[in-house]
């Protein structure tokens, strides 16, 4: 099965996509794992990535993408795979669609968490991270309603929305009867 998901930050969709790639055997790949990861290792890709950080520049699409097309190349993506974080704007979806049509396959579904925003910023406060004040979330938020939101309609076809509120079990469950119900 091979899965995109979206929500806002402090949806769950970590921690979903550690219960769902369990399940499914399949790669939970996130980009904030592929960025360490390849700047641990050096990479070509890490290199770059880095001189935009070390600059406190965003690190640009096409960076994240070779990352993301690199780690679909692995052999155990071959089965299916978990993205969470990718894509993150519409211009990642259409280089997503690329990468996968030259492989010749399709996501089966793109799973929307769907949560409250004041559910959310009670879940990141309770967490304890220092980046994790009311204002930094609330931008969070802000950032992820104009950027992110609107794969929502790009991805309108395949698209599965869930409740993210309750006990992570309950939740897990929830996508996987709503998969069930899709066909996928």
């Amino acid at each position: 099965m091979r899965l995109v998901l979206v929500g806002p930050p402090g949806a769950g969709k970590g921690t979903q996509a550690e219960q769902m790639a369990k399940r499914l055997e399949v790669p939970h790949i996130s980009t904030g794992d592929l960025f360490r990861a390849n700047l641990r290792d050096e990479t070509e890709l890490g290199r770059e990535a880095k001189r935009y950080m070390d600059a406190g520049d965003l690190v640009p699409d096409e960076v994240t993408v070779g990352m993301v097309k690199d780690r679909l190349g692995d052999s155990d993506a071959q089965r299916g795979f978990i993205l969470d974080g990718f894509p993150r704007n519409t211009a990642q979806a259409g280089s997503l669609g690329e990468i996968l049509q030259e492989k010749g396959l399709e996501l089966d579904a793109v799973v929307q968490f769907e949560v409250d925003d004041e559910v959310v910023v009670q879940r990141l406060l309770g967490r304890g991270r220092s980046d994790d004040n009311e204002d930094t979330i609330r931008n969070r938020q802000r950032v992820y309603r104009e950027e992110t939101a609107p794969l929502l309609d790009h991805y309108r076809s395949r698209l599965v929305t869930i409740d993210a509120v309750g006990e992570i079990d309950e939740i897990t469950e929830r996508v996987f009867s709503a998969l069930r119900e899709r066909g996928a």
